[in-house]
């Protein structure tokens, strides 16, 4: 039933009446933000979350279904100021005026998160997230500074992975604040204190989970900048799992948590001490590799070896015999030349030209040239100047120079019907000498406009 069928003096029932101003209703609003006081909270067993949300003055019945509250990732309470992303709408079966939500979120968090992404598109944009510019933490470094509050649970996880890990790495705090007003500015002071003073290998800044607000600190523009500028990589370990933080994409390296962040700054000692028997059996292994290859050599080495007498005699009985083969070759390839040379003599007194005849037939064929090319040049001479004769002809110029001229129009279209002219338009004529400007005060057509412009 549409809208334009409620008219008066129509009789609806009550299921067309609720129908029908549901439409209306969902027709009239958006989906929009609405902000107020969670009262009446009730988790059904299908997962469906009913409150109503209020004010000083008034309130509105809100449901929230099951597949877009399990989205959510936190549990809303009686008493707690959110806003909420819904459509109003009418529960026909009770005529229940109602918000259908798509999202919630706390009051003031949309606020928040919308500066934190401001901030996140800028600091990526100058690459301060690039990981080209991010560097690597040591393997085992030989003191680890940690960035939190000393009554901080974070520093107690830290500690604790630490000593588990690699109890014998000492550990240099730098506290500071890590929640409330200016809790930004001190660990920005912190982290310059840090790389300032240059007494650690690797920096650990660290806090425990908390909401958008609780972890704002880390999400400030001065932390992000301390973190590039810090000669020190520093591992970020801000949060739980489902955390994250401007500081975390800046960091050289990102921990889930702060006993991850832990972990990723000192290796464990029993996969060192693994590391390091696997690397000396190695060693081991290519030292016994490398003893029996040169152990090998030297026996091949012994066997060649001989009295230098000995080798002495080889080598000169070699050089005997090289010196024969040398002076049976040298004379057999005279011998051979010799008899090459006198066989091309031979040869050449046979085949020698007469040159004083190849003399005279080369001056006659000379002058013969001389004469046919003298000839031919004459020819195309003559065909010369027939051919420039005939383009002189052609050559507009001298055309006008008997007194004819040219006339374009305006956008310089030769005009050659008087016809295309008309009166008051302008044309330009060209003459042998020089050109002039005309405007048309006629136009004559046919027999009476006929012939050459003179």
């Amino acid at each position: 039933m549409s809208n334009t069928d409620i008219f008066p003096g129509t009789v609806l029932s009550v299921s067309e009446f609720n129908r029908a101003a549901r439409r209306l209703i969902e027709a009239g609003f958006p989906l929009l933000w609405i902000g107020g006081e969670i009262s009446n909270f009730s988790l059904a067993p299908s997962g469906h979350c009913y409150f109503s949300l209020k004010d000083s003055s008034a309130q509105v019945r809100c449901v929230m279904f099951r597949n877009r509250a399990g989205r959510m990732g936190w549990e809303p309470r009686n008493g707690l100021h959110v806003e909420v992303q819904g459509l109003p709408t009418l529960y026909e079966a009770r005529g229940d005026f109602q918000v259908n939500v798509e999202s919630m979120r706390e009051a003031g968090v949309g606020v928040l998160f919308e500066a934190f992404l401001r901030l996140k598109a800028r600091l990526e944009a100058e690459g301060l997230f690039d990981p080209a510019r991010k560097r690597p933490c040591p393997f085992v470094p030989r003191r680890i500074g940690v960035v939190t509050s000393p009554a901080a649970a974070a520093l107690r996880d830290v500690l604790a992975t630490l000593r588990r890990r690699m109890p014998g790495i000492p550990v240099i705090l730098y506290p500071t604040p890590v929640q409330g007003e200016g809790a930004g500015e001190k660990i920005a002071a912190a982290l310059s204190e840090a790389s300032r003073r240059r007494e650690c290998d690797v920096l650990i800044l660290c806090r425990g989970g908390g909401s958008l607000e609780d972890l704002s600190a880390f999400n400030e523009e001065g932390v992000a900048r301390a973190i590039a500028a810090s000669p020190i990589p520093v591992i970020s370990g801000v949060g739980h799992q489902t955390d994250f933080t401007i500081a975390d994409f800046v960091a050289d390296a990102c921990g889930a948590t702060p006993t991850a962040a832990a972990e990723l700054a000192a290796p464990h000692r029993d996969d060192l001490a693994k590391l390091l028997t696997r690397q000396a059996a190695r060693f081991s292994r290519a030292m016994a590799s490398l003893l029996d290859s040169l152990t090998q050599k030297t026996d091949f080495l012994g066997k060649r070896l001989a009295h230098p007498g000995e080798r002495l005699a080889q080598q000169r009985e070699r050089l005997s015999h090289l010196e024969t083969r040398l002076s049976s070759a040298y004379r057999r390839g005279l011998e051979g030349r010799e008899s090459q040379l006198r066989e091309w003599l031979g040869r050449l007194r046979l085949v020698r030209p007469g040159i004083s005849a190849a003399t005279d037939r080369c001056e006659e064929l000379r002058r013969r040239l001389s004469t046919a090319a003298s000839r031919d040049l004459e020819r195309r001479r003559a065909a010369l100047a027939g051919w420039e004769g005939r383009l002189q002809q052609l050559n507009p110029a001298a055309t006008l120079s008997r007194g004819y001229s040219i006339v374009r129009d305006r956008s310089g279209v030769i005009v050659r019907d008087s016809l295309s002219l008309a009166v008051g338009g302008e044309i330009r004529l060209t003459f042998a000498v020089g050109a002039a400007q005309a405007t048309v005060t006629e136009v004559l057509a046919g027999e009476e406009g006929t012939g050459l412009a003179g």
